[in-house]
C-alpha cells in the first residue's frame, strides 16, 4: 500500500488516521490542479432527507465519535521553536508523545483582495459579559453563537456513525454551514448521512437537525487531501419552509484577512476530557505555525470533534457575532495545547461563494 507522508524535520503529521501525502505544502498553481471548489449530492430528495433524520436518533449522536487517530511519533530530530516563536512558552508537559485522538491539517497560503460578510442577527438573548484569554473553556454567555455554532454528525465510508463542529454563516441562500474538509471527505471517500445541528446542548437540539443536500471542498483537499486546504462547506435544506440562517442567523466570514490577530475559536470537542456535550471557546492572538504548515495557530487544549468549528476575528463577546476567519483543523501530537486552523485564502472564498449560490432544495 502506498504510504502517503509527508516530512519536514522529521517531524510527520496525520489527518485522522490518513498519512499527510508528500509535498502537501506545496500550493495548487505548482501542480496545476484545478481550483475550482468540487462539489457532490447529499441528501437531495425529500425522501433521502427523511431517511437521514429517521438514522440521527438521540441514541446514535450520543454514541457519535470523533474520528481518531494514531498519534504520529514526535521527532528527535526536532529542535523545538525558533527564538522568539510562541511555542516557545509552551510547558514541556506539553511536548510529550501522547495519545491524542484528533484531525490534523493545514492552511493555505495565497493571498488576495481582503472580502468580508456582514453577520446576520437572529433574535437571541445577549447580555455583556468580559472573556478573558482561555485555553478551553465552556462558552456560557449567550449571543448569537449559541445558535449558529453547532455539532455536525455523519457517517464514514465504513459506516462509523461521528462528529465534528460547524458554523451557520450569511449567504445568498441562508443555508450554508462552514466545516473543515475532512468533515466532509476523508481517505478519497465522501461522508454519509450529513447532518447539521445548531446549538446543540447536552442532546438537546432546540433548532432543529438541518440535512446536506451539497458537500463542498477545496479541489486540492478533495485531489490529495491536502493539509494545507482543509476547508470545506455545506448547504443544507430548509426544515419546515424556513432556510438556516432565517431560524438561527448567521456569522459573518471574511477572506485575505491580516494574520496574527485576536481570535476566538469555537467546536463541540468529544475526545476526553470532553464529550460533545457543550459549546467550548478558546480565545488569544493567533501566530504563525513554524514546524510544518502556514497555518494560523491558538493555544487551545479542544480535542477530537472540535473540527471544522469557526474561529472568528473581530468577535464581539456581547453579541456573539463575528467573522468566521478558520477553522478547527488539527494539532500536532508534540503540542496538544495548540490548535491549528488554515488560512481563508481565496481557495476558501471559493468554496464559499460556490456553496452561497447553490440551491438548498
Amino acid at each position: 500500500m502506498h504510504r502517503r507522508v509527508a516530512l519536514l524535520s522529521a517531524v510527520a503529521l496525520t489527518i485522522a488516521g490518513a498519512l499527510v501525502p508528500a509535498g502537501a505544502a506545496q500550493a495548487s498553481a505548482s501542480t496545476g490542479l484545478d481550483r475550482r471548489p468540487v462539489s457532490w449530492s447529499g441528501a437531495d430528495s425529500w425522501s433521502e432527507r427523511k431517511t437521514v433524520l429517521d438514522y440521527w436518533t438521540p441514541q446514535r449522536m450520543v454514541a457519535a465519535q470523533p474520528l481518531a487517530a494514531e498519534a504520529p511519533r514526535r521527532a528527535s530530530q526536532w529542535d523545538g521553536p525558533t527564538e522568539g516563536d510562541p511555542w516557545a512558552t509552551r510547558s514541556a508537559a506539553s511536548t510529550t508523545t501522547r495519545s491524542n485522538p484528533w484531525s490534523f491539517g493545514g492552511a493555505s497560503t495565497t493571498r488576495g483582495t481582503p472580502f468580508s460578510v456582514q453577520p446576520v442577527s437572529a433574535s437571541a438573548s445577549q447580555q455583556r459579559t468580559l472573556i478573558p484569554n482561555s485555553p478551553g473553556l465552556r462558552w456560557t454567555d449567550g449571543g448569537a453563537v449559541v445558535r449558529t455554532v453547532g455539532r455536525v454528525f455523519f457517517t464514514t465510508a465504513d459506516g462509523r456513525a461521528s462528529s465534528c463542529s460547524g458554523t451557520a454563516v450569511t449567504s445568498a441562500n441562508e443555508s450554508v454551514v462552514m466545516t473543515a474538509g475532512h468533515c466532509v471527505r476523508l481517505n478519497g471517500a465522501a461522508h454519509r448521512n450529513w447532518v447539521f445541528v445548531p446549538g446543540f446542548d447536552r442532546g438537546r437540539r432546540p433548532f432543529g437537525t438541518w440535512v446536506a443536500t451539497r458537500l463542498l471542498t477545496t479541489p486540492q483537499w478533495n485531489a490529495r487531501e491536502d493539509i494545507n486546504f482543509d476547508i470545506a462547506a455545506a448547504v443544507v435544506a430548509p426544515l419546515q419552509g424556513r432556510s438556516l440562517t432565517d431560524v438561527v442567523g448567521g456569522q459573518g466570514i471574511a477572506f485575505n484577512q491580516p494574520r496574527r490577530r485576536q481570535m476566538f475559536s469555537f467546536g463541540y470537542p468529544a475526545a476526553e476530557p470532553f464529550d460533545g456535550s457543550r459549546l467550548i471557546y478558546c480565545s488569544g492572538r493567533s501566530f504563525d505555525d513554524t514546524v510544518m504548515t502556514e497555518d494560523l495557530g491558538l493555544r487551545c487544549n479542544m480535542t477530537g470533534g472540535s473540527s471544522g468549528g469557526p474561529w472568528f476575528q473581530g468577535f464581539d463577546e456581547s453579541t456573539g457575532r463575528g467573522w468566521v476567519n478558520s477553522v478547527n483543523s488539527f494539532k500536532y501530537n508534540f503540542a496538544p495545547d495548540f490548535m491549528f486552523g488554515p488560512f481563508f485564502g481565496n481557495e476558501a472564498m471559493a468554496v464559499y461563494q460556490a456553496a452561497q449560490n447553490t440551491d438548498a432544495l
